[in-house]
């Protein structure tokens, strides 16, 4: 099990969440802001990958957006004194960065939405944050590199609701450690994301003394990882930690296990998905390991109290919809969460105040915690990662 103080910070969340998770769907004036679609809604608009990079990601945000729009209105929030309901506006973007924010800047300038969600990849979450800092329209980023939220002073109106790298790489070396593996390699993806792990999993490794193998990188675009698997098997590390997104962290387990290695390996949060437990990759994966908000595993169907009556309702509307569920976790249907909490303290779906409340949030999320402030944007409480392996083709937590 991951190694926690005595006292946590996700601890004291649960009790104050819970009441004003509670408050907001139950029972002041309202300050005017920006233009939006609607006046008695709160419109948050969705910019996804869909389709390109990022899709196995982009796409169960987006479905997780969808399930969370019914579940929230099937009773509404409150807002002062009217009762809300949500609207969405959900574009892809292609996982395409300059797409992103043309998309951004229609949503909040055409569609006048109080605040913008997506970005599952680095690179499209920057460019929408670079729209929502100018428009000052709140946006909480999907993203997973530590760079969404710096400088804080350029990135006021950023948010972000996936775990911090750093988080992750210590969770991955404590586990490592724990199964007493003394040396691993990092196979790291392109782009940002994986710059994040080259960045911290080296100095992970180092404070539980284990040694670090080699470092190598996949290539870019949709190229043979032949050579790039065949350099990191390379010393026989007992341990490969694959950061890399889906689809390529099942590419890259595949392309490991043809270069003749039979050791584990250990994947980020951002290969939690349904395509890396795909046909052509089960047997690569079976009996790896991974570093996910543990919230959200095949476990939630016996969770008792509301929220664990929340996740078995979104985990059996995802099943009547999708005809099953591996587990993932829902980022986007948290960031609604926050953004209904804010306009709930805010009274009003005003995007200046609705970030200057998302700024004094704390949550306790169906994907993990959040505590925000005015120096933390972001992301998810570290004690909210749990380790989870793949047993029989599903995600499976075990501490």
């Amino acid at each position: 099990m991951l190694n926690r103080p005595t006292i946590t910070r996700r601890g004291l969340l649960v009790a104050t969440a819970s009441a004003l998770t509670v408050a907001a769907c139950g029972t002041d004036d309202e300050s005017t802001g920006p233009r939006t679609a609607s006046s008695t809604d709160l419109v948050i608009g969705g910019i996804l990958e869909r389709t390109g990079t990022g899709t196995a990601m982009g796409e169960l945000q987006a479905r997780a957006m969808e399930l969370f729009q019914v579940q929230v209105n099937a009773e509404g929030f409150q807002v002062g004194t009217q009762r809300r309901t949500l609207q969405l506006k959900i574009v892809d973007s292609g996982g395409d960065p300059k797409k992103a924010g043309e998309l951004a800047q229609q949503l909040a300038n055409r569609d006048g939405v109080n605040a913008l969600i997506g970005g599952t990849v680095p690179e499209t979450s920057s460019a929408i944050s670079d729209v929502a800092q100018e428009l000052q329209v709140p946006f909480l980023s999907l993203a997973s590199a530590d760079d969404i939220l710096t400088p804080l002073s350029a990135r006021t109106y950023t948010f972000k609701v996936t775990p911090d790298a750093r988080d992750v790489a210590q969770a991955l070396a404590q586990e490592i450690d724990r199964q007493e593996i003394a040396k691993a390699s990092i196979l790291a993806g392109t782009g940002r994301h994986g710059d994040a792990g080259v960045r911290h999993m080296g100095s992970a490794l180092a404070s539980r003394d284990i040694t670090l193998g080699s470092t190598v990188r996949l290539p870019a675009g949709d190229q043979d990882f032949a050579a790039a698997a065949a350099e990191a098997v390379l010393g026989r590390p007992g341990a490969i930690i694959i950061w890399a997104m889906s689809p390529d962290a099942g590419k890259a387990a595949r392309a490991l296990r043809a270069a003749g290695y039979t050791g584990r390996f250990f994947f980020t949060p951002e290969a939690v998905t349904e395509e890396t437990l795909s046909e052509e990759n089960a047997d690569a994966v079976e009996g790896s390991y991974a570093i996910s908000p543990g919230s959200l595993g095949a476990s939630s169907l016996t969770e008792t109290g509301p929220e664990g009556q929340r996740r078995r309702d979104l985990i059996q509307r995802y099943v009547t919809q999708y005809g099953s569920f591996k587990g993932f976790a829902p980022y986007a249907g948290d960031g609604i969460s926050l953004l209904i909490q804010a306009a709930f303290q805010a009274k009003s779906v005003d995007r200046g105040r609705l970030r200057a409340y998302l700024e004094r949030s704390s949550l306790e999320g169906m994907a993990g915690a959040y505590a925000l402030t005015t120096i933390r944007h972001g992301g998810m409480e570290a004690d909210s990662l749990g380790v989870f392996s793949v047993n029989l083709n599903s995600w499976v937590r075990t501490s």
